[in-house]
Formats: C-alpha cells, sequence, structure tokens
C-alpha cells in the first residue's frame, strides 16, 4: 500500500509542481508530449503526463490521484502493482505514438487510467467482494473508454472542460496497465 500510495502522492505533487514553474522557469513545449521528439528527449514520455493546459485539467487530474489512493489505501496492492503502474506510465506515452494525429499531449489523465486497469488485475486475482469489486471497476472502465470513442478523431471537445480531451491517452493508459499488470502480479496473492 506505501508504494501505492507514494506513486500517487508522487504524481499529483510533481503535477502540481509542473504547474507552478510552467510560466517562465519551465514552458511546457519543453516537457510536453510531443510526438516528433518523444525518441530525441525520452525524459517527455514521463514529464508529458506532468504537463496540464488549464488549472481545471489539473484539478480534475489531481482529483483522479485521490481515488486512486484511495482505492490502493483500501485494497492494498502492493509493491508489485505500483511497480506495474509505473512501468505503465511511460508505455502509456508510447502508445501515444499509435494515435498518428496526435501530435501534443499533456496530463496525468492517461497514466490514471494505467493505474485503474493495474487496479483490476489484481483485483481480479483475488476472491469474493474484492474480485466483484474488480470487474465492477472493470466493467466501468470498459465502458468509459467506449463512451469515449477512442479510435476517432484525437482530439474532442467535451461540455464542461475548458480543453480538448484525447480519448486514444485513456485507451493507451488502460492497455498499458492491463499489459503491465498481467506480466507483473500473474498469480499474485495479496
Amino acid at each position: 500500500m506505501r508504494a501505492w500510495t507514494t506513486l500517487c502522492a508522487a504524481a499529483a505533487a510533481l503535477a502540481l509542481l509542473a504547474a507552478l514553474l510552467a510560466t517562465s522557469l519551465l514552458p511546457s513545449a519543453r516537457v510536453d508530449w510531443q510526438a516528433d521528439l518523444v525518441w530525441h528527449q525520452p525524459w517527455r514520455l514521463w514529464t508529458g503526463a506532468l504537463v496540464h493546459w488549464s488549472w481545471h485539467h489539473l484539478l480534475a487530474n489531481l482529483a483522479g490521484c485521490l481515488v486512486l489512493a484511495l482505492l490502493g489505501w483500501a485494497s492494498e496492492p502492493g509493491g508489485r502493482a505500483a511497480l506495474a503502474w509505473f512501468i505503465a506510465w511511460p508505455l502509456t506515452q508510447l502508445g501515444l505514438l499509435l494515435q498518428p494525429g496526435l501530435h501534443r499531449y499533456g496530463g496525468l489523465s492517461g497514466v490514471l487510467h494505467a493505474g485503474v486497469a493495474v487496479l483490476v488485475v489484481m483485483l481480479w486475482q483475488r476472491k469474493g467482494r474484492e474480485r466483484a469489486l474488480g470487474a465492477a471497476i472493470g466493467l466501468g472502465l470498459v465502458l468509459k473508454l467506449l463512451s469515449e470513442q477512442p479510435l476517432g478523431a484525437p482530439l474532442r471537445t467535451v461540455i464542461g472542460w475548458d480543453v480538448p480531451i484525447a480519448p486514444f491517452a485513456h485507451l493507451a493508459g488502460a492497455a498499458a496497465g492491463l499489459l503491465c499488470g498481467m506480466l507483473l502480479l500473474r498469480g499474485g496473492k495479496r
């Protein structure tokens, strides 16, 4: 549990720090995910998730970090689950290359979807109510992804959001989290 909540706190703190430095000290163009630069500047596989295009965008993702921390506190995912999520972070960003129309990206939402997928894999391996909870969260994740039509346009304007969203990032994150969770948590016990 400690590693999981530490990762949640680190993601939130680094995203907040990036937002505070975003003006002149650390312009987002130097650290956001950009398809043309990712192979020459691999740090963007990590820092791209820390860039947010508005305070509303940041606050929503900070809330997502809190939800994942609370789920981790309640389910005690352990160090292997945290490692799976940690590895899924840059894989989520690499997955964005599969959406050729997405040239720039910023935000934690793809990485947060990876964390949810890791938790689903972990919970699915348990018994009783925990397995049922994992199935319910997994079904909710699948329905959310389908409703967003991630294979459609790379960016979407959504009512209530002050920035366009990139649904493919959510799919890339969920896929990376599922893959890493399945590889690192195979047969894992509580």
